[in-house]
C-alpha cells in the first residue's frame, strides 16, 4: 500500500512530538464546546439550589415567577418527571441521588438542587431562578470532619476497604525504629475551565444530548437507565472538552435539561456556574491519615500500617482510598492498609485526578522521609532497600517496576548527590533552602473498547471511536496510533471521538483511555490491514471494520500493572513571612510506551503543577454556621499561578513490557502522585520543621517556626 520511503517515515509517529491536529482550531475558536453550539428554538435552563444544609423543603413559590418575561416552566420535586435510580453504574457504583434531582422534598446539603427555571434566554432564566422563593423547614446540620470520628467505617470503593498481612503490634514491638504519624488533607476542588454544560433535545423519538463528559458511553448508560429508555434510543456528543479531571460524568445539570426538554419538547441548554460547581460537580474529600511504620536499624519495613480516613453525604458512600497506594509501593512483614469514611451533611465527593493515590502518596511518602530521618538513611536508598519483588498484598509479578531506574535518572539531573541531609543549612539571603523527594505510582489498567475505522476510496482513512479528550491531547495520540498501525503517514488519517454513536468505550479517567482506545483502533488496523492485502478494490464508500477488545483484555494475565516515578523538588522558605516557593521541581516516570512526548510532557508537567498547588495552595473551607463554603470561586479558593511555578521539567525512562500488547500506560494521573510530598519534605529540609498538613499556609510556616531546636520537641513523642 505504501512505498519503502513513506513506510519508513510513517513507523517514526508513535515516539514523536506532534502539534495537536485539533490545535489550531482550538486556538481560532472554530472548535465549540457543549456551551456553544447553536440549537433552533434553545431554551436556557438555570438551576436553583438550597440555601439550607439539612431539612426539608416547604414550598416553592413558582407563580410569581411564571409570569416574568420569557420564562417558561419551573421544575421542582411537585412536578418533575419520575426517575429510576435502582440499579449499578459506572465501576459498580450506583449512581449519586444528586444526578436525580427533583424527586422529593429532601435536603442534605448546601447547594443541593432545588429547581430549575426555563427561559427563552440565559439571561432571563438567571433574573428568574434568582428570583424564586423556597420555603425550608431547616434542621440542625453536622459538617465536622475529624480524625478518630466515632461514626467513621470501612467502605469498599473501586478498591477494597481493608487489606491485611502478618501481625502489625509484633513487629511494631521488634523494630528498631518506630514512626507514627498524622496526616491531613483538605477539601479540593477540580475547576476545569470549561465549566460543566449539558444541552437536550428530542429528534424524531430520540434523546440526544451534546455535552461536555468524560465519556459518552458513561452518560449514554446512565440517562438510559434513569429514564427507562433503551441505550440505542439515547446518543450523546461531546467532541471537545475543556477538562474534566474526574468531575465530568453524570450531574445534576444533564438531568435537568433532559426533563426540561422532555416538558417543553424542545431543545434545553442548561450550564453550572463556577459557584454551583462547588456544590454540584463533585470534589476531593478531606482525609485523615494515620502512618505506623516500624523498621529495623538499616531501614527494611518490618511493619507498614496506613489508616485513611474521609468523607461522603449522607444520601450516597463514596470513598476516597488514600491507603491503597502503600498495597503497590513498599513491602512490610505486617502490611495493613484501610480506608474508612464518615457520613455527613454536605455534598459527595467524586472521583479527582489520581483519586486515592494523591492524598495518600502525601501520607506515605512523607512518613517514608521522615523514617529515613531516624534511621539516619539517604530518602532515596531507604526507598530502594524497601522496593518489592512482587505486589506487596496481592502476590502478583509486576509487568514491570522501573521505580529504581527513574531515582537513578532523577537524583543524577537533580544533583541529589551534592545534598547535604541536615535540614536548616542553605540559605539565600532571608530564604531557607531546602530539597526532597517521594515516589510515585498509578495503576495501568485497560477497559473493553469498540473502534470503527475504515479504508476510504480517496486513500485516507477514517477512526471513529467514543473517546473523550478533556486536554489530554487523547484525539493526536490516537492518530498517531492509527498511522503506525495502518503504516501511512498522520496526514491520511482522521479521528472521529466524542460520539456514542461509534459504539460504546472505555472513559477518559482512570489513566485507562489512551491505553484502552489503542488497543481497539490497533484491533481494527490489523483486521483491515489483512482485508487489504487481499487486493481488492476499494468501492466508493471504502471498507469498514469493526473491533472489539473485551476477549483481549479479558484475557491478560494478571498481574500488578502500574506507572511508576519519582518526584525532587527544590524549595525557598521565608523566615520573615512564611511564604514558600518552589524553585524548581523534576519528575522522571516510568509510564510504558510514550506515544507523543508533547503532550505526554504537558500531562506530567500538569500533574506536578497541581501537587504544588496541593502543598501550598488548595484548600476548600466550610462554614460551620451555613454548612457551604467560605469562598466557593477562584478568589476565595487559591490556585498556584506562574509565579508559584518557575520552573518544572518531565523526563522518563524506558519501561518496556514484552508480554503486554499495547505496551501504552496511563500518564494522565502519576504527575500529581507523590508532588506534594516532595514539596512537603523539601521544607522540612530548609527548615527543620515537619508539615504534616496541607496546605503549607504562610501563618503554619510561622506558627511552626524554624529551626532544629522545634523538630526535636515536635517529633520527641514519635521516637522509641
Amino acid at each position: 500500500m505504501t512505498t519503502t520511503t513513506e513506510t519508513t517515515a510513517v513507523r517514526k509517529a508513535v515516539g514523536t512530538a506532534h502539534t495537536r491536529v485539533e490545535g489550531l482550531a482550538k486556538v481560532t475558536g472554530a472548535a465549540r464546546y457543549a456551551g456553544e453550539i447553536p440549537f433552533a428554538e434553545l431554551a436556557h435552563g438555570w438551576l436553583v439550589v438550597s440555601t439550607i444544609a439539612r431539612g426539608r423543603i416547604r414550598s416553592v413559590e413558582s407563580g410569581p415567577v411564571l409570569a416574568m418575561p420569557g420564562v417558561l416552566t419551573v421544575l421542582h420535586h411537585g412536578n418533575a418527571p419520575r426517575v429510576d435510580t435502582d440499579y449499578v453504574g459506572m465501576l459498580g457504583v450506583p449512581p449519586d441521588p444528586t444526578c436525580a434531582v427533583f424527586q422529593h422534598d429532601r435536603v442534605p446539603s448546601l447547594g443541593w438542587p432545588v429547581a430549575l427555571v426555563v427561559a427563552e434566554t440565559s439571561e432571563q432564566a438567571r433574573e428568574a431562578a434568582e428570583a424564586l422563593v423556597v420555603h425550608y423547614d431547616q434542621e440542625p446540620h453536622d459538617i465536622d470532619f475529624t480524625g478518630g470520628h466515632p461514626d467513621a467505617y470501612p467502605l469498599d470503593g473501586h478498591l477494597p476497604a481493608v487489606a491485611e498481612k502478618g501481625d502489625l503490634e509484633a513487629e511494631l514491638t521488634a523494630s528498631a525504629v518506630v514512626l507514627d504519624a498524622e496526616y491531613t488533607t483538605p477539601e479540593e476542588h477540580h475547576n476545569p475551565m470549561e465549566p460543566h454544560a449539558a444541552t437536550a433535545r428530542w429528534d424524531g423519538g430520540r434523546l440526544e444530548v451534546v455535552d461536555s463528559n468524560q465519556g459518552a458511553t458513561w452518560v449514554v448508560g446512565e440517562l438510559a437507565k434513569l429514564f427507562s429508555l433503551d441505550p440505542s434510543a439515547v446518543r450523546v456528543r461531546s467532541e471537545h472538552v475543556g477538562g474534566g479531571f474526574g468531575s465530568k460524568g453524570v450531574r445534576a445539570h444533564q438531568v435537568a435539561a433532559v426533563m426540561a426538554a422532555t416538558a417543553l419538547q424542545r431543545p434545553v441548554r442548561v450550564v453550572l456556574t463556577r459557584r454551583q460547581m462547588f456544590s454540584l460537580a463533585g470534589y476531593r474529600s478531606p482525609t485523615s491519615q494515620r502512618v505506623r511504620l516500624g523498621a529495623d536499624a538499616d531501614g527494611r519495613l518490618r511493619a507498614l500500617e496506613h489508616r485513611s480516613l474521609s468523607l461522603t453525604s449522607t444520601v450516597h458512600e463514596f470513598i476516597e482510598p488514600s491507603a491503597a497506594v502503600a498495597r503497590v509501593m513498599y513491602d512490610a512483614d505486617a502490611h495493613h492498609t484501610t480506608n474508612t469514611v464518615v457520613r455527613l451533611d454536605v455534598p459527595t465527593p467524586t472521583f479527582m485526578r489520581a483519586p486515592g493515590e494523591a492524598p495518600g502518596s502525601f501520607a506515605l511518602e512523607a512518613a517514608l522521609d521522615e523514617l529515613a530521618e531516624k534511621c539516619g538513611i539517604d530518602p532515596i536508598e531507604l526507598r530502594l532497600r524497601n522496593e518489592p519483588e512482587k505486589g506487596p498484598v496481592s502476590g502478583l509479578p509486576f509487568s514491570s517496576r522501573n521505580l529504581r531506574a527513574c531515582f537513578e535518572e532523577g537524583a543524577r539531573r537533580f544533583g541529589w548527590a551534592d545534598r547535604d541531609p541536615r535540614p536548616g543549612l542553605r540559605r539565600d539571603g532571608r530564604w531557607l533552602l531546602g530539597t526532597g523527594t517521594a515516589a510515585a505510582s498509578f495503576g495501568a489498567g485497560a477497559a473493553p473498547s469498540t473502534a470503527v475505522l475504515t479504508a476510504e476510496a480517496d486513500g485516507t482513512f477514517t477512526v471513529r471511536i467514543a473517546a473523550a479528550d478533556i486536554g489530554t491531547g487523547a484525539r493526536t495520540a490516537l492518530t498517531l496510533v492509527a498511522a503506525d498501525a495502518l503504516e501511512v503517514p498522520p496526514d491520511r488519517v482522521r479521528v472521529r471521538i466524542g460520539d456514542s454513536d461509534f459504539g460504546p468505550a472505555m472513559i477518559a479517567g482512570g489513566s485507562m483511555g489512551t491505553r484502552s482506545w489503542s488497543w481497539a483502533v490497533l484491533a481494527a488496523a490489523k483486521e483491515l490491514r489483512e482485508r487489504l492485502a487481499l487486493g481488492a478494490d476499494l468501492p466508493p464508500e471504502g471498507i469498514t471494520v469493526r473491533s472489539d477488545t473485551t476477549a483481549a483484555i479479558g484475557a491478560l494475565a494478571q498481574k500488578e500493572r502500574h506507572s511508576f516515578g519519582a518526584q525532587f523538588a527544590e524549595t525557598a522558605v521565608d523566615v520573615m513571612t512564611g511564604e514558600v516557593r518552589v524553585r524548581r521541581m523534576l519528575g522522571v516516570f516510568a509510564a510504558g510506551r510514550i506515544v507523543n512526548p508533547l503532550t505526554a510532557r504537558n500531562q506530567f508537567v500538569g500533574g506536578m503543577i497541581w501537587g504544588i498547588s496541593m502543598a501550598l495552595h488548595e484548600e476548600a473551607v466550610r462554614d460551620r454556621a451555613s454548612g457551604g463554603h467560605v469562598g466557593a470561586d477562584l478568589a476565595g479558593y487559591h490556585v498556584a499561578t506562574h509565579a508559584d511555578v518557575p520552573l518544572v521539567e518531565a523526563d522518563w525512562v524506558d519501561d518496556p513490557d514484552p508480554d503486554d500488547p499495547v505496551g501504552i500506560k496511563g500518564i494522565g494521573e502519576i504527575g500529581i502522585v507523590g508532588a506534594a510530598a516532595a514539596v512537603a519534605n523539601a521544607v522540612w529540609h530548609a527548615t527543620g520543621v515537619r508539615h504534616r498538613h496541607l496546605p503549607i499556609r504562610p501563618d503554619r510556616v510561622l506558627r511552626a517556626g524554624t529551626g532544629r531546636g522545634s523538630v526535636g520537641e515536635r517529633d520527641a513523642g514519635h521516637r522509641r
